[in-house]
């Protein structure tokens, strides 16, 4: 009884080994070209509880609810003046001013600690908050719309005048350049569009990340700025406050 010859089985074996690595090769770009396709479908988000561009909308509307009444504080609060006296006394007395102000810089600095998450660990005295960015990220982002709502109730609705009218003027702008920043970058990168365009001057197609990267460099530079004048104008706030006590 004559056996295989040594060359015939070593031929069979490498098309066997070849014949495994290419149904591999084909499953793993089957399985990849899926992957990317559904991605491109349907971005994928990270994960953590950051607010999603539907929550960023409503998160939105409630802001510009907030800050409806400061249009229309001149009309009610001379009502109020008008016919409650005693309220109208009460909210504009000091312990309704300092317990109000007090509730509103508490969500100022929990606000900071976004800052801290971010950069503590660099400083000299390195500081380590515990919870991921996306946490952070997100609670900045919530704080942010009930901080105003804080300070609508501790103003009354009332603009003010000359240092404290274009102090609450720069809160507005504060708020305002992160949320309007934030919604917009949330709302391409959900986008089902893979391409937004043509760069102006040239035939290069605009992508979702130059596109961000290019939105995150003008409003979240605005959105410092302010964050430093306000915290400057915070400081002269409170001690006038106490000055004209």
């Amino acid at each position: 009884m004559s056996k295989p010859s040594r060359p015939h089985n070593i031929l069979e074996t490498q098309h066997l080994a070849s014949a495994t690595n290419s149904n591999a090769g084909d499953a793993m770009a089957t399985q990849a070209a899926s992957a990317i396709a559904a991605q491109r479908r349907q971005p994928k988000r990270p994960k953590g509880i950051t607010p999603g561009f539907k929550v960023l909308i409503g998160l939105t509307l409630l802001t510009a609810l907030l800050l409806t009444p400061f249009a229309l504080s001149e009309i009610y609060l001379d009502a109020l003046r008008e016919r409650s006296v005693e309220l109208h006394h009460f909210i504009r007395g000091e312990l309704y001013k300092q317990g109000t102000g007090y509730a509103a810089l508490a969500f100022v600095v929990i606000e900071m600690l976004l800052t801290v998450r971010k950069r503590g660990r660099g400083w000299i005295a390195s500081i380590k908050l515990p919870g991921s960015m996306m946490f952070w990220r997100s609670t900045h982002i919530f704080l942010g719309v009930a901080l105003v709502g804080a300070v609508l109730i501790h103003t009354l609705g009332a603009n003010g005048l000359n240092f404290n009218a274009v102090f609450l003027w720069v809160f507005f702008a504060t708020t305002l350049t992160a949320l309007m920043g934030v919604v917009a970058e949330t709302g391409i990168l959900e986008s089902t569009r893979s391409y937004f365009g043509k760069l102006p001057g040239s035939g290069a197609v605009l992508t979702k990340g130059p596109l961000i990267r290019g939105m995150r460099a003008l409003w979240l530079t605005s959105h410092i700025f302010f964050v430093s004048v306000f915290g400057v104008m915070l400081v002269f706030h409170i001690a006038l406050a106490y000055y004209y006590q």
